[in-house]
């Protein structure tokens, strides 16, 4: 196991934002949309001493921007920011936003599937620069910008890059039975916190994103730290030369880590980054 013991010290850092930048509210599937000063401050102490910081979520890219911005990346004279967006399928830069790499799929399929299970679901795609698209209005807080009502049939009419199912009525359990037995071929999923389901194109994920920045930078997955702390961090994990869980995430996702930080409320990304750059 790669570690600061070792006198390892990574060159890329792979940054879950929901969870591991952003504090849970307590009790609901939401975030405080501030990062603390002191998760800030080491962010900022890895990027000055060279480290490259990749945003790495599960969110939209408008949702990440702002983090970006909040962290004061890039630093002044830097190169943009790379940001892993839609767990993995869309890769950009930023400021300004120019995607640079973007894996769709058609998504009918997978998603008349789970709704014939789960017929009240509410569905949503990303409408780049605004919002979502949805079936229905999804819970305060679930997604960032503006909803705008639309049929299934045209939500998944053409190839997306990610599509959301959410069910406040059902459970992770109920999802994840779900998964297993409909095997949605050629769809990856990831199944969130709460009844939440993100469908994907095969074989893309956070680690599939991260390996294309990676090759841009020159830079191997074995100088790799990847910090998260939800299922959709586990590829992530698997493919970086450290992997680290936040201190509350569940126990498939910590068993899957390399080392187990500090909860989100206890700043556990800022107790990791200073192992190297304190």
């Amino acid at each position: 196991m790669l570690s600061p013991d070792r006198g390892w010290a990574p060159k890329l850092i792979a940054l879950d934002i929901d969870g591991t930048l952003l504090r849970w509210v307590e009790g609901s599937g939401t975030v405080h949309g501030e990062v603390t000063p002191t998760v800030v401050e080491a962010v900022r102490r890895a990027a000055a001493a060279g480290a490259h910081i990749v945003l790495a979520s599960g969110r939209s890219l408008h949702g990440m921007t702002p983090i970006a911005d909040q962290l004061g990346l890039p630093l002044d004279g830097g190169d943009r920011t790379w940001i892993v967006a839609s767990n993995g399928a869309v890769v950009l830069r930023y400021p300004p936003v120019e995607v640079v790499h973007e894996e769709t799929f058609d998504a009918s399929g997978a998603v008349a599937a789970v709704l014939e299970h789960h017929p009240t679901a509410l569905v949503g795609v990303e409408e780049r620069g605004r919002g979502y698209r949805v079936n229905r209005l999804f819970p305060d807080g679930e997604l960032s910008g503006e909803m705008t009502i639309t049929d299934v049939a045209d939500l998944v009419g053409e190839p997306v890059s990610r599509v959301i199912i959410r069910d406040p009525d059902a459970t992770v359990d109920d999802f994840q039975e779900l998964a297993k037995k409909l095997g949605l071929h050629g769809t990856d999923y990831v199944i969130g916190w709460t009844a939440w389901m993100d469908l994907a194109p095969q074989g893309i994920s956070k680690a599939s994103g991260l390996a294309h920045v990676a090759a841009e930078l020159g830079i191997d997955a074995g100088d790799t730290l990847a910090i998260g702390d939800g299922r959709n961090d586990l590829e992530m994990f698997a493919w970086a030369g450290r992997s680290v869980a936040m201190g509350q995430a569940v126990p498939e996702v910590q068993a899957a880590a390399d080392h187990v930080t500090l909860p989100v409320d206890r700043d556990g990304a800022a107790a990791e980054l200073d192992l190297y750059f304190g």
